[in-house]
């Protein structure tokens, strides 16, 4: 009965051409500050406006009425650890960290934001050692400096463990602050995109007073880029992505019905070009796998998008996709993964799964 749904014959053999896949753009003629306009974006839109390429850019200062202003996009420097390690635990103390300066530092046993320009004890690790206190005061520059050159470098606090043992070392030398390897270093986009596009104005950014964590754009400056302190007040452009990740875990076929009653359609993968959209959204998945408009047609043993057309740009994880379906038991449906490298997988239509659905026609 279901089939019905989904089928649309007859079958279109025809591989479509690449898409001209865009954010939409919304200018907010509102005034709030960073954190604000995200939180506005994010409830009413996708997010902040995020830049793929130049097409995006240009599409972006169309929209952009602020001719004179600078107004908000969803870039903003983000939170590393000096040895590289990925940023999976935080123990910010409240009201912490407050965008400002950029450096971090523990205290009885909680992180805070410092000036990185301050001037305090810190904490190397080493791996012969484990966790050396030095105690000289320097800036965090120069303390990243120091342990680099005599052990491995700044401590990275990566769990609750580790954060305790932090906390031992600097009761035991009677320091109520010290440098951790926490620095806000590098810039991501508020959507979590993987987008590597950057328009920075000339000598931007350049982190003036170590307090310029976000980027705004200028329309009257070909929409090039500064970075200026999250407190501003400006206006602010959303985008609403073509592509949406529905975080609900539901059949194949229920997925596609929610996709049809609230917004387009599951979605369907034709070019490399819509998997980079895809890959781009489909880590804010909380199944391992998300379902996709791509359906096993069990009688021709073929696989199908939604719209009939077959199956031409190929992104299937080894084993699957290429070899005849066992559809005895139950159909099949694809799916792709939402973490490792992304690729597509059949699986039993029941699996409940969140599933992602297009906007746009």
């Amino acid at each position: 009965m279901d089939q019905t749904l989904y089928f649309t014959l007859p079958l279109i053999a025809l591989c479509s051409v690449s898409e001209c896949v865009q954010h939409q753009y919304y200018y907010i003629n509102v005034i709030m500050n960073w954190t604000e306009a995200q939180r506005y974006c994010r409830d009413n839109y996708t997010d902040l406006a995020t830049v793929d390429n130049t097409n995006d850019m240009n599409e972006l200062n169309n929209v952009n009425k602020g001719d004179f202003v600078l107004v908000w996009i969803g870039l903003q420097r983000k939170w590393q650890w000096s040895a590289g390690d990925p940023v999976l635990y935080l123990n910010w103390a409240p009201g912490q960290p407050f965008g400002q300066d950029g450096c971090a530092l523990m205290k009885y046993g909680q992180w805070e934001e410092g000036k990185c320009s301050d001037i305090w004890p810190f904490i190397c690790y080493n791996t012969n050692t484990g966790l050396v206190f030095v105690n000289q005061l320097k800036n965090w520059r120069t303390a990243q400096s120091h342990c680099r050159q005599n052990h491995i470098d700044l401590v990275s606090v990566r769990n609750h463990s580790e954060n305790q043992q932090v906390e031992q070392i600097m009761n035991a030398n009677h320091v109520s602050k010290a440098w951790i390897g926490l620095i806000r270093d590098s810039w991501e986009w508020s959507d979590q995109s993987n987008s590597l596009y950057t328009h920075w104005n000339t000598g931007e950014p350049n982190n003036v007073g170590s307090v310029e964590n976000c980027a705004a754009t200028r329309h009257n400056n070909q929409g090039k880029w500064n970075d200026i302190s999250c407190d501003n007040p400006l206006h602010f452009v959303c985008h609403e992505d073509e592509l949406i990740v529905i975080r609900e875990n539901l059949t194949w076929s229920g997925a596609l019905r929610y996709c049809r009653q609230n917004h387009v359609d599951l979605v369907s993968v034709h070019s490399e070009e819509m998997q980079r959209r895809v890959m781009n959204v489909v880590k804010r998945a909380s199944t391992a796998a998300v379902w996709l408009g791509l359906h096993n047609y069990c009688s021709m043993n073929m696989w199908l998008w939604l719209s009939g057309e077959i199956v031409c740009y190929q992104n299937w994880a080894p084993g699957n996709g290429t070899t005849p379906e066992n559809c005895k038991l139950e159909k099949r449906k694809g799916a792709v993964q939402s973490g490792g490298d992304q690729r597509w997988i059949s699986l039993p239509e029941s699996h409940k799964l969140n599933f992602i659905c297009r906007n746009r026609e």
